[in-house]
């Protein structure tokens, strides 16, 4: 058992002052305000938040920042460079590169991430010996990173959706197909969960997805399979791009939300990602069927998405989660100001999402989409995961810890706690200088 003073803590109920946290195992059992430090505890300087979930991840787009952003064009011919960097990619150099950006991410604040998996062969198509080897790489890299992970394994079946239906899978495309859905689910059926990964089912997208796919996926999401118990977090690409919506709705006559709605897709336990380019029709849907909608704000202004409806979709219901996605940015606290400042120039006005609201997409949102809602909020019974803050830095020296977040960065994170385990102290992580980690592992991905 061990105990943990806080300076100040953000509970359901608010900031608290002088806050003692009992952990046993990796869970937290005892919440005690207006308490009084004790010898044993140890102390954390600041205000101490629930741990952040990276709903979105693509590990390997890492190797693109700094690299692209200075081009012109838009997502298409950024897609290009990024499919340029998976042929360098192997279970060994895969695994070190998301050792290094999970790494990052625990250091930034993250204490879950949500893996949307689709590099599974090798190149040509060729299953692994053990053909999910590249998915047990990124398993055991969030293992010696020390994050949790939901390994969302995804379904990619076509080369892309285009007015005269879908086309055939490019040389690149065809490291990321099974070629059907039973030979996926048999081969997400051979992942077993431990204490600290767990699995779940994705689309990548209506372009990679042709239409009489949609519904037996999302059949195996709700049923599970082999030891991946159901019902398992479905998530998938939805409307990212104006050209995504323009060849669904002339290849299938609907919008790709009506299409998934159609097809059985939408639930409480699925996750939209993205979700910029909406209609109205498509925003009922979506909160009719209780779903969470993952917004990456430093990934959809980087690669010219668009904003998407935020305030429209948590009015109907839908709950938002936040996800750095091709992690131009590693940085939880530039996500969540991204969604509340994007509706701002939306709409002209202020304080569009309450402070609390902005922090459950940042946690228990996030940490529900992933198949993990024993998690993002400092309350008994939950999981021991948490992360501290510093008030006195120079961004936010004079804040409030209450409105820390609209001030503070990935720097200002002090210590991070996962599973109560100390995983980084004094802003060091344990696995020593994260920088030297990116170093050595961009290294041997980039081109000479």
């Amino acid at each position: 058992m061990t105990t943990w003073f806080c300076d100040y803590a953000v509970l359901p109920s608010g900031v608290a002052r002088h806050v003692r946290i009992t952990v046993e195992g990796d869970r937290i059992v005892e919440v005690v305000k207006r308490a009084k430090r004790a010898e044993g505890d140890t102390h954390l300087r600041g205000v101490t938040l629930p741990g952040a979930a990276n709903g979105h991840s693509h590990a390997f787009h890492r190797a693109l920042r700094g690299r692209t952003h200075g081009e012109g064009g838009n997502f298409w011919t950024w897609r290009n460079q990024m499919y340029a960097v998976t042929e360098r990619l192997t279970p060994q150099t895969y695994r070190a590169l998301a050792r290094a950006v999970f790494a990052e991410m625990v250091l930034a604040g993250y204490t879950v991430v949500g893996e949307f998996h689709y590099l599974h062969h090798a190149p040509g198509g060729l299953p692994y010996e053990d053909p999910n080897a590249m998915g047990l790489a990124l398993v055991d890299a969030a293992r010696e990173a020390g994050i949790r992970i939901t390994l969302l394994d995804a379904c990619y079946l076509a080369g892309g959706l285009f007015a005269s239906g879908h086309e055939p899978l490019d040389a690149v495309q065809q490291r990321f197909s099974d070629g059907s859905v039973e030979v996926w689910a048999q081969r997400v059926g051979r992942l077993t969960p431990t204490e600290t990964a767990r699995f779940g089912a994705a689309i990548h997208s209506v372009r990679a997805v042709p239409r009489d796919s949609l519904g037996p996926i999302a059949a195996t999401a709700r049923a599970g399979v082999g030891s991946v118990p159901g019902p398992m977090p479905l998530h998938l690409h939805l409307s990212e791009q104006p050209g995504e919506n323009v060849a669904c709705q002339t290849h299938y006559g609907c919008t790709p939300s009506e299409l998934i709605a159609a097809e059985g897709v939408l639930g409480p336990m699925t996750t939209v990602v993205h979700a910029t380019h909406l209609t109205d029709h498509d925003i009922e849907l979506l909160g009719e069927a209780q779903v969470t909608a993952c917004f990456c704000p430093t990934t959809e202004r980087d690669l010219a998405d668009g904003i998407g409806p935020a305030r429209e979709l948590t009015e109907h219901g839908v709950r938002l989660s936040l996800g750095s996605d091709q992690h131009a940015v590693i940085d939880p606290f530039e996500e969540v100001r991204g969604v509340e400042m994007n509706e701002r120039l939306r709409s002209l006005e202020r304080g569009r999402f309450e402070i609390p609201d902005l922090l459950d997409m940042a946690c228990a949102h996030g940490y529900a989409s992933l198949g993990w809602p024993e998690g993002g909020r400092l309350v008994e019974g939950h999981l021991a995961d948490f992360v501290t803050v510093r008030l006195d830095s120079a961004r936010t020296a004079g804040c409030g810890p209450d409105q820390v977040g609209y001030a503070a960065t990935s720097a200002d994170v002090t210590d991070v706690v996962i599973g109560g385990e100390h995983l980084v102290q004094r802003g060091v992580h344990r696995l020593g200088d994260v920088g030297e980690l990116l170093q050595e592992a961009l290294s041997q991905v980039r081109a000479p």
